[in-house]
């Protein structure tokens, strides 16, 4: 094993976790399935692919196609903005009017909340701009900087986003006891809100 494997491994890691980190929209609805038990090994699964699809994108040299074609980020950001704005109203809707059986449970999921939860999270992902300009854009040109290892820089980058979701997904469910109650989950009904909406509303604003 190169000497030179590990830093750049650890390098993108490293990038890849202070990327992802931040609490946004995919984070919220991560996080809010994950306490609920719901959908939670699809979401993680199809967070975690993506980035590294988006990440091995950027690491080939996708940028600096999409930075040629300005337009591609302007579309992305109203489709984006739009359908944020839409979910956070909803999570509004859900805590100022919470249905009966809000609070945590351990029931099973229904098949049809699989596939809104696998849709929400497919739309929260590809339909972010900040996921392509953080993992196409950024992240492509910090591996681009690594030379021949830009791609152990990558593989650092795609273990970062695997870990990180894959804990906010299960670790959710150590608030199993707070959860339990429905005024919790109006307080975090309130957080995915105003998170959704004012990201919605930033996005949209860029766009134009």
């Amino acid at each position: 094993m190169s000497s030179a494997f590990v830093p750049a491994a650890t390098a993108g890691f490293a990038t890849g976790l202070s990327l992802i980190v931040a609490i946004g929209a995919q984070n919220a609805f991560v996080l809010r399935q994950g306490a609920r038990g719901q959908a939670v090994l699809p979401v993680v699964a199809i967070c975690a692919a993506s980035d590294a699809v988006l990440i091995a994108l950027g690491v080939a040299g996708l940028g600096a196609v999409v930075t040629a074609w300005p337009p591609a980020l302007t579309v992305v950001g109203l489709a984006g903005g739009g359908f944020l704005i839409c979910y956070g109203l909803l999570a509004a809707r859900r805590a100022l009017r919470p249905a009966a059986g809000q609070a945590l449970t351990t029931e099973g999921t229904a098949a049809g909340s699989v596939r809104g939860a696998v849709l929400t999270c497919l739309a929260l992902t590809w339909l972010n701009p900040h996921v392509y300009l953080d993992t196409v854009l950024l992240l492509g040109s910090v591996a681009a900087d690594r030379g021949s290892l830009r791609w152990v820089f990558g593989f650092g980058a795609m273990l970062a986003s695997l870990a990180w979701f894959a804990g906010l997904g299960y670790g959710a469910r150590l608030l199993g006891g707070l959860l339990s109650r429905p005024a919790a989950w109006r307080v975090l009904d309130v957080l995915v809100a105003a998170t959704m909406l004012a990201l919605g509303a930033m996005l949209l604003l860029r766009a134009r």
